[in-house]
């Protein structure tokens, strides 16, 4: 039976199962500025990638139903670190540096990429990857690129509207339009378009079901 075909109470029980592991226990377990210190790869990881000030720490939190578990800073290109997250020993989430920050020095860029490059191409535990796009901008460049990579290492990839509630109904479906058609022109892409907003908590159950899959896989 597909998604599709799932009946209301199958849902109900994927809702709550979902609601249940992301509320249970999620603990911080590294922070890796360099490939050599991952974590060892022993649990299925989801990582949340975007460009700078997407929303990933939030969005992180939001699921996670806590306030301050992945750092949030309101200044673009803060995060400089990958930061891992157990989450209740199922699945671990995997919060990455933002990308495209126009004014951080060209060492520290190549630096970063480096970095998530290293992750996205290299690392065996990874299912799936979360790309945020604010949705008051779209896809831009810089996000291709990484659609570009994730299609070359074969990784699956939803891509992830933030901060819809920026938006009024009109602007958000054009932009919802919009990233779909892009996101469809790339072969790792999930054919869904997720719509998030970390500060009014809508659009979270679909992906905490769509995510609950992994760690019961």
């Amino acid at each position: 039976m597909t998604d599709g075909e799932k009946s209301a109470g199958e849902m109900r029980a994927d809702t709550e199962r979902a609601r249940k592991l992301f509320a249970g226990p999620c603990d911080f377990v590294a922070g890796a500025t360099t490939p050599e210190v991952f974590p060892p790869a022993s649990l299925p990881e989801i990582a949340f990638v975007g460009r700078s000030n997407a929303g990933k720490s939030s969005l992180v939190n939001a699921l996670t139903g806590r306030s301050a578990l992945a750092r949030v800073s309101h200044t673009p290109g803060r995060t400089r670190q990958i930061n891992f997250f157990n989450l209740g020993a199922r699945v671990m989430l995997v919060d990455l540096p933002g990308y495209g920050y126009a004014k951080a020095s060209k060492s520290m860029t190549d630096e970063w990429n480096r970095l998530i490059t290293a992750y996205l191409r290299g690392r065996p535990s990874l299912r799936r990857v979360v790309l945020l796009v604010d949705s008051r901008r779209g896809i831009m460049a810089s996000d291709e690129e990484v659609l570009d990579l994730l299609d070359q290492a074969a990784v699956s990839t939803l891509v992830t509207l933030t901060k819809i509630d920026e938006l009024k109904p009109a602007a958000l479906q054009a932009v919802a339009a919009d990233t779909a058609a892009k996101a469809a022109q790339h072969t790792a892409a999930y054919p869904e378009i997720f719509a998030t907003s970390s500060r009014e908590k809508r659009g979270l159950e679909p992906l905490k079901v769509n995510l609950l899959l992994l760690a019961e896989a």
